[in-house]
């Protein structure tokens, strides 16, 4: 008798499963479909992402080596191919191109590019950083102490991968300027922090020197230089 009713159950369940199929196959097998179509598609995607990437790279590291040349203009014509290609190749492009400008004497076309890239919120937090930074090193040279702490002076905070290399342009343009007390001031920030680089510190212990003997300090720097 219990034979009897499990194939009346199992009649039941395929009856059941016939009517699902019935009233969802159609719907089971596009969803399906689309599950593979998707899948295709995905895979073609990053395929198709990964050889674009790879173009730009390429055409990236060949620009590089025409700037390394001094080949300005090929450099920039290549640089200009990258505009719209995947991955963070148009930013390296742009950065690279104002550090072209700088270095061929164009220090006011690459302080505006770079002050531009530094403001791209469209950028990577820390591309905008190292436009700010490239723009204060130029910015050193023919602009006041304010105009160079407005570029770098955010970069200066205790955990600022930045900080070193900010904290001394900040120091440089001080003593430039004549302001030895804040000059002094981004030393110490220097010689306190113990991550500060080796090469940084000891140029800041040489313009603390500097500013030590040009104030008149003499027996002070000489003490310095023997520490």
């Amino acid at each position: 008798m219990s034979d009897i009713f499990r194939e009346v159950d199992e009649d039941i369940r395929q009856e059941k499963y016939r009517r699902l199929w019935n009233k969802f196959g159609l719907w089971i097998i596009a969803f399906a479909v689309l599950i593979v179509i998707g899948t295709i598609g995905y895979r073609t995607w990053l395929y198709w992402q990964e050889v674009q990437s790879q173009e730009a790279g390429d055409i990236f590291f060949d620009a590089v080596e025409l700037s390394e040349n001094r080949q300005y203009q090929e450099a920039a014509e290549l640089y200009g191919n990258l505009e719209g290609s995947v991955g963070g190749y148009p930013a390296l492009a742009k950065l690279r191109m104002a550090t072209d400008m700088a270095n061929s004497g164009q220090s006011q076309e690459a302080l505006e590019a770079f002050d531009q890239l530094s403001r791209d919120s469209s950028l990577m937090e820390a591309m905008r950083n190292v436009a700010s930074l490239r723009a204060g090193y130029i910015a050193v040279d023919f602009e006041d102490y304010a105009a160079v702490a407005d570029r770098v002076e955010s970069l200066t905070g205790d955990a600022g991968p930045f900080r070193g290399a900010a904290r001394e342009l900040l120091a440089l343009s001080a003593w430039k300027n004549g302001d030895y007390e804040t000059a002094q001031t981004w030393i110490s920030a220097l010689e306190n922090d113990p991550e500060t680089p080796g090469d940084v510190s000891n140029r800041a212990s040489l313009l603390r020197d500097v500013i030590r003997a040009s104030s008149g300090d003499s027996a002070t720097a000489g003490e310095g230089n023997d520490q």
